[in-house]
């Protein structure tokens, strides 16, 4: 580990020489993830991608892709866009990566499960805004606005984020 890595710690995400708070999802943190189990899944994966709504924040970083209403993440175990970026009109099941809330208003995309989904694995484990302190995600790890928006300024294609099994349930 470097401390260029996130490492999810019991005590919150360890990044940079900081760390800072963070929610994972109301599954806890399993090695065996399934979809729609809510957990957060255990390992070393990179962040492939950063989102954001360009009508409520500026890029984060420069590789940074604007969302807009018809950006979705398909969801839909077994389909093609499985656990991938898609656009609207997409008939399976998905989610909106533009909300009403502002929890996706800057979204770090991480390489679980991806770029070959194995159906059923999970989709849309993302680092995103939370809901409030301590709320769980449905996988994700979350932090205070604030917060992502500093990691996400620091952050680089491939950036580890690192989950490890000893924290696992």
């Amino acid at each position: 580990m470097t401390p260029d890595d996130l490492v999810l710690t019991p005590v919150g995400l360890r990044f940079a020489g900081r760390v800072f708070p963070c929610s994972i999802g109301k599954g806890g943190i399993r090695a065996d993830k399934r979809e729609g189990d809510g957990a957060t899944p255990t390992g070393t994966h990179r962040i492939v991608g950063v989102f954001y709504r360009p009508d409520r924040v500026a890029p984060p970083v420069s590789w940074a892709e604007a969302v807009g209403p018809n950006d979705l993440w398909s969801d839909a175990s077994g389909e093609a866009g499985y656990n991938s970026h898609v656009r609207a009109p997409y008939a399976y099941s998905h989610e909106r990566l533009r909300r009403g809330d502002p929890l996706y208003d800057i979204v770090l995309v991480m390489d679980w499960n991806w770029p070959h989904a194995q159906a059923g694995r999970g989709s849309a484990i993302f680092l995103h805004q939370w809901r409030r302190p301590g709320y769980p995600t449905e996988g994700c790890i979350a932090f205070s606005r604030a917060d992502l928006a500093w990691i996400a300024r620091r952050i680089v294609p491939g950036t580890r984020v690192i989950v490890p099994q000893t924290l696992a349930g």
